[in-house]
């Protein structure tokens, strides 16, 4: 059975959202950076947890090239690095605080 244009007009917009969001730790990197002041490179890392440092630093540069997030590079030595939620990452905030409200009330405990 074909999906008719109808139906497929209305995933779109969903379907662009997972797209640019749906890295394992996008969203979660999104949360540390806007809600919990985690800013340099190494406090994500931690953070998280199990996550390579090349893998933080591909999500982090796909986060910056889609607009969500801007690196700032001190030029220190030794190096320093802090992201910024940019205002398209901003508005995305109130999205994380519905997902983290609806997980509250919803997901068991033990997850």
């Amino acid at each position: 059975m074909r999906k008719s244009e109808l139906a497929v007009s209305r995933c779109k917009t969903i379907s662009t959202v997972q797209k640019l969001l749906g890295g394992k730790y996008k969203i979660e990197l999104l949360w540390y950076i806007g809600k919990c002041d985690v800013k340099r490179f190494g406090q994500l890392r931690r953070q998280i947890g199990e996550i390579t440092e090349s893998s933080l630093t591909k999500q982090l540069r796909e986060l910056e090239a889609d607009g969500f997030i801007i690196r700032h590079d001190f030029c220190e030595v030794p190096p320093r690095v802090e992201y910024t939620l940019t205002e398209l990452g901003n508005s995305f905030l109130p999205v994380l605080d519905h997902m983290k409200a609806w997980g509250d009330e919803h997901l068991p405990p033990s997850l």
